[in-house]
């Protein structure tokens, strides 16, 4: 054997030795970029559907929690054989019926077991009671487990066979104090919501919420959610784990749903993990969703979302540099593809590491360049999901924090952003000694007006009176809607003669507003009270109520003062 043979024998050997490492690197290279785009893709999709799920539910939840704090229902509650006020109550029922996005709800008291109900048909006007829940009923277990536990919110996939529909129902406790009279809430049909929000997934996607107790809440494949979680003992459960494979991936897929129930940031950190599903490995991101008390879990298959194979054509670039010549080897692997490869390692630890800023990286050539094109163009969209996912995550906040104070009617602060004022204002005037002033007010007979002129003069009524109360009050003062026709307004500092003077401003501007159609008068009536330092919320607001109550007892249109 001459010496050109041997010569070409052992360049074709190191080539093909040569060759098969580089393959073997270059696919490594090519999985570990695929694994940590893959991890920051599973962060960003699970903040997506998390934010995806929240957006219809957040609204829901915040308009069941009014209906829980509505004065109208807790007063007939606690008498529910007076007549008149369970007029006023089912009126209330319809008024939050109207604003729920299933336009359908739900109110069961806890002393008769009485279930009212009516639904977007509008089927049950005419007899919103139902039926009455027995603590003996299996189907009815629900109810009493709420109460007995105390929860005061609570989310669950539930069949009611009565009236027979399976939905996402929104449970929140109807409380007088510490005493539980009922449980309130609406439902969102299940599956019209798991279309919208579940099924949208694209390829190689899959997502799921459970709950704390890993039981499968939301799913595309009905057959494994776990209907009636809340009564069901533990081991008659669908979790999460029928979905793995093996007993380490169950056991660490627990670990990372402790560790995010624990955190000191809920609903802000995301863990991934890969584990065996249906026979293929899958990336599994994992975030605590606090607002629901659920887990949204987000699996994604690599192979099918970005597949190695992508990368195959860039072996042609090892294999031509190498058959080229072996004097230029290390010098044309060095150049065309060590340093832009180390380079895109390098983009690929910072983006790995949360920084998306452009990185610097040679243009590269051939398939590398390519590469290297598809790794900022991948790079360039991870960045600009990220921001756009950041920007709607803020407005969703935003919006859901308006929602939280703002009255979507009048435009005033609600019940609960007045509650805080009134909190500070208290603190404040123990701390400085000086009184404030509680305005209470009541739209004059608005049960009539609704029925007699329709619920839209009810709301412009509602929209006048607040209206003349952002342009009477002074500009460090505030107005609130309190709850279906009440108002209330905050005065700070304030003494005995501006409460009464205003008071009765406010009275005379609504009796002077545009009268509602037939020619009927639009007045209130209002109880006030200075509060003075050192009394309680409760104290202020119950003097005030009595003040107001004494106002329509003394035939409406008035003015009481409770100093």
């Amino acid at each position: 054997m001459n010496l050109k043979t041997r010569f070409l024998l052992l360049a074709t050997l190191l080539v093909l030795t040569a060759s098969a490492a580089a393959w073997s690197v270059f696919q490594r290279i090519a999985e570990t970029i695929i694994e940590q785009w893959g991890v920051r893709l599973a962060e960003v999709q699970v903040r997506y559907d998390s934010a995806k799920l929240l957006q219809p539910i957040a609204r829901e939840i915040a308009l069941a929690r009014q209906m829980a704090d509505s004065q109208v229902l807790r007063r007939w509650a606690k008498t529910p054989e007076d007549a008149g006020m369970r007029v006023e109550a089912i009126a209330e029922m319809e008024s939050f019926r109207s604003n729920f996005q299933d336009r359908s709800y739900f109110v069961a008291l806890l002393d008769s077991g009485a279930y009212f109900h009516n639904n977007a048909r509008n089927e049950f006007a005419a007899k919103p009671l139902r039926y009455h829940l027995r603590p003996d009923n299996p189907p009815d277990a629900w109810f009493y487990t709420i109460v007995r536990e105390g929860r005061d919110f609570h989310l669950n996939v539930n069949p009611d066979i009565p009236l027979g529909v399976t939905k996402l129902w929104i449970d929140v406790l109807l409380r007088d104090g510490e005493r539980i009279l009922g449980v309130v809430g609406t439902g969102l049909e299940l599956d019209g919501f798991i279309r919208d929000v579940i099924d949208v997934a694209p390829p190689g996607i899959t997502t799921l919420f459970v709950d704390h107790n890993g039981a499968i809440q939301l799913f595309r494949d009905r057959n494994l959610i776990d209907y009636a979680s809340l009564t069901k003992p533990e081991w008659n459960k669908k979790t999460v784990d029928l979905l793995l494979e093996t007993a380490e991936d169950r056991a660490h897929l627990r670990d990372m749903m402790r560790e995010l129930a624990a955190t000191t940031t809920p609903g802000t950190t995301v863990l991934s993990r890969f584990v065996q599903v249906n026979g293929k490995r899958h990336l599994a991101g994992i975030a605590y969703l606090p607002e629901l008390d659920w887990y949204e879990i987000t699996l994604l298959d690599l192979d099918v979302v970005m597949p190695v194979n992508r990368f195959g054509m860039a072996a042609l670039v090892f294999a031509a540099a190498l058959l080229l010549t072996l004097l230029i080897v290390h010098l044309a692997l060095e150049r065309l593809v060590f340093r832009p490869v180390s380079a895109l390692e390098r983009a690929i630890l910072r983006v790995r590491d949360g920084d998306l800023a452009p990185a610097d990286l040679p243009e590269g050539k051939g398939e590398i360049g390519r590469l290297i094109k598809h790794f900022e163009a991948m790079a360039g969209a991870v960045r600009n999901t990220t921001v756009e996912l950041e920007s709607r995550v803020q407005e969703r906040t935003e919006a859901l924090n308006r929602l939280a104070r703002v009255d979507d009617l009048t435009g005033l602060i609600n019940r609960r952003g007045m509650s805080e004022l009134i909190d500070d204002a208290v603190s404040r005037g123990a701390r400085e000694r000086q009184p404030f002033g509680i305005i209470w007010i009541d739209v004059d007979h608005f049960k009539e007006i609704n029925d007699e002129l329709g619920h839209a003069e009810g709301d412009r009524a509602l929209v006048t009176v607040a209206a003349l109360l952002r342009n009477h009050i002074r500009p460090y003062d505030s107005a609130a809607r309190w709850g279906g026709d009440e108002f209330l307004v905050l005065l700070t500092p304030c003494d005995a003669h501006t409460l009464a003077s205003l008071s009765e401003r406010i009275r005379a501007e609504a009796e002077a507003a545009r009268p509602l159609p037939g020619g009927r008068a639009l007045t209130v009536s209002i109880g006030s009270r200075l509060v003075k330092p050192g009394e309680t919320v409760e104290l202020a607001l119950q003097k005030a109520d009595e003040a107001l109550y004494e106002a329509k007892n003394g035939g409406r249109n008035t003015v009481r003062l409770n100093a």
